[in-house]
């Protein structure tokens, strides 16, 4: 990890002169990337009239430390001492998957990047397919599983993107977890965020009855798009590049590398999260 600069943070009020933030390249907000993101956050509790104390770490801080934490995959105690304490900052992860907060930070961000591109808010397309990852001694038994195909034993990540990669819904399972069997879940989650997505891209993971039942109950079209017969090797297929190519930019972030939550949903919090920090910076360009 790059060595830190201290600089005075501009989110502090300035009746708080002590706080300053780390600035780490890879992880830390730019002033462009925090006036995208700070409208977005919810309200403090005290300003909503439900009581309580004022917030004593700023915002920006709590942010740059938990994008800290999913860009260098590491533990949530071995947090850096310019940064507000471990038990703050993941106490506020975990307050914001239960309220759903960082789901709608991400879809907000990447409607905001379809309008931008000059496409619609509302995607009619998607494509589909897992990765499997190994997981950490914190992942409990009941949670992981064994995929014999990829000799793993983990979690399974479902995710659905539109044709320009950015992440539609996700979903995550035991590895041992079928694609098509999972894919149920993850189509019925994707027609009930996006009513007006008519076709589905997979590969060959999805055959067999799922064809039949998105079609009659979801209104859905599943395409397969296989392996061209007889090729050995790697190959480039049509549409499904998209979606691996998704699969490398969460990827990049460490704490997505390996499966470390002990929970699902706050897997699906990280994989937000990471994609979350990717938009901003594309938002920040312009």
């Amino acid at each position: 990890m790059p060595s830190s600069s201290i600089a005075p943070c501009p989110a502090c009020p300035p009746c708080s002169p002590g706080h300053r933030c780390a600035v780490y390249p890879s992880s830390s907000l730019t002033d462009a990337q925090w006036a995208v993101l700070e409208p977005m956050l919810p309200p403090p509790g005290n300003t909503t009239g439900r009581g309580g104390r004022p917030e004593k770490y700023c915002r920006r801080l709590i942010l740059d430390a938990i994008l800290y934490v999913v860009r260098g995959g590491i533990a949530w105690r071995q947090l850096p001492v310019e940064f507000p304490p471990a038990s703050t900052v993941y106490g506020i992860f975990v307050r914001w998957v239960r309220a759903g907060v960082w789901q709608r930070i991400h879809d907000a961000l990447r409607d905001r990047l379809r309008v931008r591109a000059g496409r619609d808010r509302c995607p009619t397309a998607a494509i589909v397919d897992s990765q499997t990852v190994p997981a950490a001694d914190t992942v409990p038994g009941s949670r992981r599983g064994w995929d014999g195909g990829k000799r793993t034993n983990g979690v399974k990540r479902h995710i659905a993107v539109y044709v320009n990669g950015l992440l539609l819904a996700v979903m995550v399972t035991a590895a041992s977890i079928q694609d098509r069997d999972a894919a149920h879940r993850l189509l019925a989650g994707l027609r009930g965020g996006f009513s007006t997505v008519r076709l589905v891209w997979g590969d060959g993971g999805y055959p067999g009855r799922l064809l039949g039942w998105a079609k009659s109950v979801l209104a859905l079209q599943v395409e397969i798009i296989r392996r061209i017969p007889g090729a050995c090797g790697f190959q480039v297929r049509p549409r499904v590049w998209v979606v691996e190519r998704t699969f490398a930019w969460i990827n990049k972030h460490r704490r997505c590398a390996r499966a470390y939550e002990n929970r699902p949903d706050h897997h699906e919090a990280v994989i937000h999260i990471a994609m979350i920090g990717l938009m901003t910076r594309r938002l920040a360009r312009t």
